[in-house]
Formats: structure tokens, sequence, C-alpha cells
């Protein structure tokens, strides 16, 4: 079967700062390697509604789940409606969306990413390719990260693709084979402390940069991250709130020292997962931490000499996961490999996605 060479996607991305959805229409080419161009990219801001319903959709009964899957699913449907008829799109081929994880517990061999496919399907009349996840967890993964493939494919151009985003996590080639990891708590532990004075984020990270490092807390950090990188786990919500953030609870330190300590301690456990090298490496970081100046400053003075810190277009920084989840669209459309085992520890690599609709 010939298979296609050019496409046009949506990709929806939904994390965990719950900043909103994001909507990428995509178009991807082809020839020797693979090309994309981000045409158009909007974020719609959740209401505090939505804000409150994801947030607590871990604590819900089983019905009252069920029923939040579905209108996710018709609400990323019509905000998808939406962006279609603002920037007047057309030839759409398919949405691939990751959804908005809810449970991700791959030592108990599930994960659930809300959002249900028919209904996104039904509200927009597009065929739609969800839950990327589901596959490796059953083969023994931990179904993350899956955005090393885009960055295989997409940005090869780097030797490290750092993502801060609600965790940190990277991904980077070693002697052939996609190696990926989380790293740290990330946006989710900053805007997790803004969020209790009433603010969404560190703007720029300035109030973070008015602080200093509370040495307890960052001895504190260090200790659990010592942990963490014996078997780098797949860092995840529940994670965050059994172990993590309690030491953000100390109210005998001033929110900009707790930030500032974040932002030196996201530095300094990127600067350890990065392995040296003979030659300076190439390191693109995105996602929302890229527009936290301070802490993109700390991780310039941590990595020193190892590695030149490349801060992408807006355009790239906001949209780079609904961009993969596009690509992964289409590999799964094409049955060509999209989540590595060499990256998710499962027993073999997986081309995975539900798909809904005619393809």
């Amino acid at each position: 079967m010939k298979l296609n060479q050019k496409y046009k996607v949506i990709g929806l991305m939904s994390g965990t700062s719950l900043d909103g959805l994001d909507i990428a229409f995509c178009e991807f080419e082809f020839k020797q390697r693979w090309r994309f161009n981000i045409r158009e990219a909007q974020t719609f801001s959740y209401s505090s509604a939505w804000k409150k319903n994801l947030s607590t959709a871990h604590q819900i009964d089983a019905l009252s789940l069920l029923q939040l899957h579905t209108d996710y699913g018709r609400f990323m449907g019509d905000q998808c409606g939406r962006f279609i008829k603002a920037h007047k799109i057309k030839g759409i081929n398919f949405i691939a969306s990751h959804g908005h994880t809810v449970f991700h517990q791959p030592d108990k061999k599930f994960t659930f990413q809300l959002g249900h496919g028919a209904a996104l399907h039904d509200a927009t009349g597009l065929p739609v390719v969800f839950d990327f996840r589901s596959l490796d967890v059953a083969r023994g993964g931990e179904g993350a990260p899956l955005v090393p493939v885009g960055d295989k494919f997409l940005f090869s151009q780097y030797d490290v693709c750092l993502n801060l985003g609600g965790i940190a996590n990277l991904s980077m080639d070693v002697k052939g084979h996609r190696r990926a990891f989380d790293i740290c708590f990330c946006n989710m532990a900053m805007n997790y402390l803004m969020n209790q004075v009433g603010k969404a984020f560190d703007n720029r990270g300035k109030l973070a940069s008015s602080g200093r490092v509370d040495q307890d807390l960052r001895e504190n950090i260090r200790v659990l991250y010592a942990g963490y990188r014996k078997k780098r786990p797949s860092l995840a919500r529940e994670m965050f709130e059994s172990s993590f953030r309690r030491f953000l609870n100390d109210p005998g330190i001033p929110l900009a020292d707790k930030l500032h300590t974040i932002c030196e301690s996201v530095a300094e456990e990127v600067s350890v997962a990065i392995p040296s090298s003979k030659k300076k490496l190439k390191l693109l970081a995105t996602g929302g931490g890229a527009f936290n100046d301070f802490l993109v400053n700390a991780l310039k003075r941590k990595l020193g000499a190892k590695a030149e810190v490349v801060v992408p277009p807006t355009s790239i920084i906001e949209f780079k996961e609904a961009l993969v989840f596009a690509f992964l669209g289409i590999l799964r459309v094409r049955n060509e490999i999209n989540v590595l085992k060499s990256v998710t520890k499962a027993r073999e690599d997986s081309c995975s996605g539900a798909l809904i609709g005619r393809f």
C-alpha cells in the first residue's frame, strides 16, 4: 500500500499545569525525512469550572468520571470547531488527541486520559486518534514519555530536547537508541505555589529572582530526587501529592525563596541528568518553563560548557507537545512505531492509539 507523504492534522494537548487546551493545526511532509509547519495554533484557557473539574477528576465516583470523560471529549470537539471556523481551516485529515491525564499508575498496569474519542469525533465529524499510552502500559512500559519519538524525527538537529513542563523531562540519542526520562517536578511545583496566592504562574520568574535558596528545602528536594535517579520512574500527580508537596507547605519559608529554590533545583537536576560529552551539546528548551527567564538563566549557569541552551520561537515552546501528538497520530495511521521501548521500558515497541472514524 502506498502511504501518503503529506498530512494536515490537528493535535490536542492538555497538560498537568491546567493552562488550557492547546490546539495546533500542523502540516507534515515526508521527503527523506519528516518536515513540519505549525500553521495555526491557539490555547483555549479553561474556565474556573473546567479547572475544578479537571483538578478533582481523580476524586469523583466512577459514574461521574464516565460522564466527565464524555463531556470533556465533547468540550474538546467544540473548541476544535471554534478553532477551525476562526482560522478557516480546510482539508484536515484527522485529529490526534492526548487528552488530560487523570490517573497514571503503570506499576498497576493502567493509565487514563480524560476525553472520549467518540465524543470528540461526534462533535467535529473528523476521524480521531486517541489513547496513546494504554498499549505501552499493558506491555509493561511506563506509558511515558511519548514526545521523544517526535524529538527524534522532528528535532534531530538538537542533541538534547528538554521539556520544562509541569514535569521536566528530556530525550536524547545514546549509542543509536533514543533515551528519555522524567527528571523532576517543574511548573507543577511552581504553579502550585502561585495558585496559593491567587496567580496562575510566576511571570518570567520575577518573584523567584527576588528570593534566595532555602538550604533546608533544597536538601529535602535533593534527597528525594537522589532516590528517583536510581530508577528514573515516570513522575505523575500522585507522586507530587504524596512525596513532594509537603516540602512546599512549610509556612516558615517565604514564597520567593521557595520559587527560587525550585528553579535552582530544576537546573541542578537537569545538569546531573545530561551526561558529559567531548563536545558542547545543543539543547532545545521548550515547555512553559522556557518563558521563565530566571529558570532559563539558572540552567545556563549550571550547564556551563556542557550544553548550549536554545530557546526556540514561541510557537514551538507553546505547542510542541500538540505538534508531536499530531505526528504520533500520523505514525499510528501509517501503522508505524510511535512508542519506543528504549524510552518507556516496555517489552516491545508499539504502534499505539485508538482510531475512531473513517481514515
